[in-house]
């Protein structure tokens, strides 16, 4: 028999805010984290990211601090808030729980200042630490240690579809019985000189709105110009029903349907085929129809082809009942997180679920022709009753992944 599998415990690490409390309140004033990057002078372009303002000295103990890439300090501050949040108290069934992580590049900066190290500045001496730094698993395995995990500890890649593929997987391994309880979510840090450059050639940025830069990122506008970059981390402890109320947890939601399929079409441009097939595959694993869903945040990049795609895609699987059906992309305030994206969002999702508002797309003063949907434009919706939310993550590579989380009675 299949379990169900619920959120216990939410932790977030984003430009708009760090706790899931202050995350939540950004979201609910349509506050952007996206800002002017610094300019090493006055002749340098402008560059726009999202940003998390974080001391980690005020989150993690101090010596573990240089010993680790900025990817992996992001993670274990969200896991450790997930932990909290969920009120876990160590034992032996705590330490059979798993650690399922996602994220795009892992660790970029150590990767990065080793070869500046040695290609620009001619050292002799690469630091020790560099490949335990950089290493993709390095932020699954750092969470793992530090809570004494001793499940199945993954890391999935999957580029901008990693957290929502970790979570969906984690949630399949409860539902399955193969664990109990999973600390599940992603992680990203991208923001090196290197990668920006790297984005910046793939000509898929959005232009810095030189006259606010927050507003830079504009989903389904008709002004709109291409993603923006962001970091952060998001994880969730997820568990089985039965073992969550054995324990007297508080239940955020029902983590109720997981969707994953791959496009096979092209390795940059979304496809609607691909897309609808995963919404679909989603409510089918939910049992649900698709007039039952609420909220959808969209994977929404602000790109020109991405937001027309999505659009219709969600046109395709909800038929006549899209023109009524709220859609928002958070990924105007906080920007695109890459690996940690679908996470991120995911959890906005269940904020909009839990606190009976729907997030805004901010920045949309007029949608593009090709985007007519209801976007919650700029301003949160207050007073709503949602039982079913879905959160969409279509990646580079043509990976795309579902998340569906239903009202739990408590």
């Amino acid at each position: 028999m299949m379990r169900e599998v619920c959120v216990t415990g939410i932790g977030v690490v984003a430009p708009i805010g760090i706790g899931y409390a202050a995350f939540r309140e950004s979201l609910r004033a349509g506050r952007s984290g996206i800002r002017a990057l610094p300019r090493p002078d006055d002749a340098a372009p402008l560059r726009v990211a999202g940003v998390v303002d974080i001391a980690f000295a005020d989150h993690l103990a101090a010596p573990s601090i240089p010993g680790l890439d900025r990817v992996c300090l992001l993670a274990r501050v969200a896991a450790n808030q997930a932990i909290a949040d969920a009120a876990i108290t160590e034992n032996a069934q705590w330490h059979s729980a798993g650690v399922y992580v996602g994220t795009g590049i892992g660790g970029v900066s150590a990767l990065e200042a080793a070869y500046e190290e040695f290609f620009v500045r001619g050292g002799a001496r690469i630091k020790p630490l560099t490949v335990v730094q950089a290493m993709s698993n390095a932020a699954a395995a750092q969470i793992a240690l530090e809570h004494h995990c001793h499940g199945p500890v993954l890391t999935y890649s999957v580029a901008c579809s990693s957290s929502a593929v970790a979570i969906g997987e984690a949630y399949r391994a409860i539902r399955h019985g193969y664990v109990d309880c999973v600390i599940a979510g992603g992680t990203e840090a991208l923001l090196t000189p290197g990668t920006i450059r790297t984005w910046e050639a793939l000509r898929t940025l959005a232009l810095p709105d030189v006259a606010d830069p927050a507003a830079s990122c504009k989903p389904f506008s008709k002004n709109r110009t291409g993603l923006v970059l962001g970091e952060g981390a998001g994880m969730v402890v997820l568990e089985s029903v039965e073992h969550a109320r054995a324990r007297g947890a508080r239940i955020y939601a029902r983590l109720a349907g997981y969707g994953c399929r791959t496009d096979a079409t092209h390795m940059t441009k979304p496809d609607a085929d691909g897309q609808t097939a995963t919404m679909l595959a989603a409510l089918a694993d939910a049992g649900l129809p698709a007039g039952a869903i609420d909220y959808i945040n969209a994977h929404g990049t602000s790109t020109l082809a991405g937001d027309i795609v999505e659009t219709n895609a969600i046109k395709r699987v909800f038929g006549d009942g899209a023109a009524n059906l709220p859609v928002s992309s958070t990924k105007s305030m906080h920007g695109h997180c890459m690996g940690a994206t679908g996470a991120i969002e995911f959890i906005a999702a269940l904020a909009a679920l839990n606190g009976g508002f729907l997030p805004p797309t901010i920045n949309l003063s007029q949608a593009a022709p090709e985007c007519d949907l209801d976007y919650v434009p700029n301003h949160a919706r207050e007073g709503v009753a949602l039982r079913n939310v879905m959160s969409n993550s279509f990646a580079f590579g043509g990976s795309n992944a579902v998340l569906i989380a239903s009202r739990i009675d408590r």
